[in-house]
């Protein structure tokens, strides 16, 4: 039994986590964090956990010890908060987008801000195992989890990037808890309600992510859809030779055929044939799918999650589990609802 504590849990990432590792069998949740809300009870928060924990929250400064601190904290806030913590925990999971990218310029570009602490970027993992980064994170004592949409978008290329051109776009779509709990009026329900607004017509942070992790060109859109949530994105590629859709196939088969959270979607009938959030809701897989075009050069490729779940919490939650040698699906066997 290990000890964790969650820095930065009123939010709806930090309310996931608290979710997963309050039930979680090798884990006792020893705090969580909120300067807010500190002396509330967390269930006040997250009505979902009464009866699962009576802990309430707990200001920054009156974090101790512990086996593992996860940070739910916000983008530009994390790269301050995080480097004071350290010496409390040997290890560090971060979700906020602070760590995630290696160079300090684009992280600038995209964020608006210089990098607090650009010394420490070089520690961290990228925590995506399905991406070839497993045995890293079992050695690693600082983890970075990717962001939702970027998540999508590379496990959704990740089998292809070798067979096509370098240049991607991608078209993504996210429920309303993308926003986090600290949307402005553009969020609230009487204007989300029905709308398919375009948020990120060009230059999505999330594109530098994922062009660094495939080497690729990535142009990317965004678009907020009614969904609460659910990322789905839509990857437009063009083959370097033509491809059957038999190649397309066995390339992602040969990639995920062992993988125990992504599965391959893509079906010639029924009503979910390929990757829909929908049926995601609450589990930590992400469903991928594709279609090729009939000159064999345009290839689509879909993915499809729950943002706070691979798309943040659930992969913390995988990423633990592996760091711990337990097995990787521990305490993340739901399978999602349907119908929704």
């Amino acid at each position: 039994m290990i000890r964790v504590g969650v820095v930065g849990g009123s939010g709806y990432i930090g309310g996931e986590l608290l979710r997963l590792l309050v039930c979680h069998p090798n884990v006792e949740v020893a705090l969580a964090t909120s300067d807010r809300l500190r002396g509330q009870r967390i269930d006040t928060v997250h009505p979902n956990l009464r009866g699962r924990t009576d802990l309430t929250f707990r200001g920054r400064g009156e974090v101790v010890e512990c086996d593992v601190l996860f940070f739910a904290t916000p983008h530009r806030e994390t790269m301050g908060v995080l480097p004071k913590m350290a010496p409390l925990a040997p290890c560090l999971i971060d979700l906020s987008g602070d760590f995630r990218l290696h160079d300090v310029d684009a992280y600038e570009r995209h964020y608006g801000v210089r990098h607090a602490n650009p010394g420490l970027v070089g520690d961290f993992v990228t925590g995506l195992p399905e991406f070839g980064h497993r045995e890293a994170i079992r050695e690693a004592d600082r983890i970075s989890v990717p962001g939702c949409t970027a998540t999508a978008a590379m496990l959704a290329l990740a089998p292809l990037v070798e067979l096509v051109e370098q240049e991607v776009l991608v078209d993504a779509r996210t429920g309303s808890s993308g926003s986090g709990t600290g949307g402005g009026t553009a969020d609230s329900h009487s204007l989300r309600s029905g709308a398919m607004r375009v948020f990120a017509p060009v230059g999505h942070r999330h594109e530098a992510e994922i062009a660094q992790a495939t080497g690729m060109s990535v142009r990317m859109s965004a678009t907020g859809v009614e969904a609460v949530r659910g990322v789905q994105v839509v990857c437009q590629l063009r083959g370097r030779e033509a491809l059957s859709e038999l190649d397309v196939r066995r390339a992602f088969r040969g990639w995920y055929g062992d993988e125990p959270f992504v599965r391959i979607v893509a079906h010639r009938r029924g009503a979910f044939r390929y990757p829909d959030p929908k049926i995601l809701l609450g589990s930590n897989y992400c469903d991928v799918g594709f279609a090729v075009g009939e000159d064999g050069i345009r290839i689509t490729t879909i993915g499809a999650i729950d943002n706070l779940m691979k798309g943040g919490a659930g992969a913390a939650v995988q990423c633990l589990n592996i760091r711990m040698e337990w097995p990787e699906t521990l305490g993340l066997e739901f399978p999602g609802l349907h119908p929704a």
